[in-house]
């Protein structure tokens, strides 16, 4: 959860593992936990305020956000939250929290009686130590392929999830290629290509992405690697292309890299329970419940 954009799969037979043993939900949260405070000091600084740690960014890209400091618990209170959102508006950073609340069920308080409002997220894990439950993608679809630095797929890849997220859900919407083709060019000229080549090149993001039959990404997604542990991240589909299993395709495709590659404990955030059941269909479980808080709507644009 580090202000990318959000994702989610069907119930698949696992087995939960008792919370003591070393797979155990216990065992896993904490392993999500240093995750979610290692990836922002890649480009944040970090502020202790009591017992929350806000992240400010240190260059460009999106701001970060308020969470529980590590390995803290609390308690909090709601002048912890207003401290931190006070940092937030004097940053002219978004007034947003992130925490997992399984790990710190003390905070939805805290923060509601700050004013802010919570959204919950299905949160969901794939183990890769053992052999892979998922069941294998479709071989008739569209190739999928993960991206290098130079693949003249990359531009239109990254900019695939700033068009599906405007128009959320998992219905087949209105963007196109047409309209793919000058979001690519504002990607471009933003600058945002430029930032997900430096993060690659840096081992931070793995990005794949389904080929068009013009040669422009379809669907696209990324796993960010810390250690053993790996987020998947904005996997999206050109809205007028939904439906056709392409999420899911790339979506195995980095489940497949990150066991490749070494690693342990891949996880992802879902956007809703529909979003989640694509994901439980190639193997993810869900574990607990991710929660973001912000400003409510009607507060945020008065």
């Amino acid at each position: 959860m580090d202000g990318t954009m959000r994702n989610t799969l069907h119930d698949t037979d696992v087995t939960p593992t008792p919370e003591g043993e070393a797979g155990g939900p216990a065992a896993v949260l904490a392993r999500l936990e240093e995750f979610y405070d290692a990836v922002p000091r890649f480009s944040a600084t970090a502020e202790e305020h009591g017992p929350l740690t806000l992240f400010v960014r240190t260059g460009p890209g999106w701001h970060y956000y308020g969470r529980p400091t590590l390995g803290g618990n609390g308690p909090f209170t709601a002048a912890d939250v207003d401290l931190v959102r006070a940092r937030q508006r004097e940053l002219g950073a978004p007034e947003s929290f992130e925490w997992v609340h399984e790990t710190s069920p003390g905070l939805r308080a805290a923060v509601e009686a700050s004013g802010l409002e919570v959204h919950e997220h299905p949160l969901l894990v794939l183990e890769l130590d053992g052999p892979s439950t998922a069941a294998p993608a479709a071989e008739d679809g569209p190739e999928v392929r993960v991206l290098t630095t130079d693949d003249p797929l990359l531009p239109s890849a990254v900019a695939v999830p700033h068009l599906a997220f405007a128009e959320p859900g998992t219905t087949v919407g209105e963007a196109g290629l047409e309209q793919l083709a000058e979001a690519t060019r504002t990607a471009m000229a933003d600058g945002l290509v430029t930032r997900m080549i430096g993060r690659m090149e840096a081992g931070r993001t793995v990005i794949a992405a389904t080929v068009g039959p013009d040669g422009q990404a379809t669907a696209s997604g990324c796993h960010q690697p810390v250690g053993g542990v790996s987020e998947i991240v904005a996997v999206a589909t050109l809205p007028s292309l939904r439906r056709q299993g392409l999420a899911r395709r790339v979506t195995a495709h980095l489940v497949e890299h990150a066991r490749a590659t070494g690693i342990r404990t891949l996880f992802l955030s879902a956007s809703d329970d529909s979003v989640a059941r694509i994901y439980e269909s190639v193997g993810f479980r869900r574990i607990a419940t991710a929660l973001i808080a912000e400003p409510a709507a009607e507060t945020a644009t008065s």
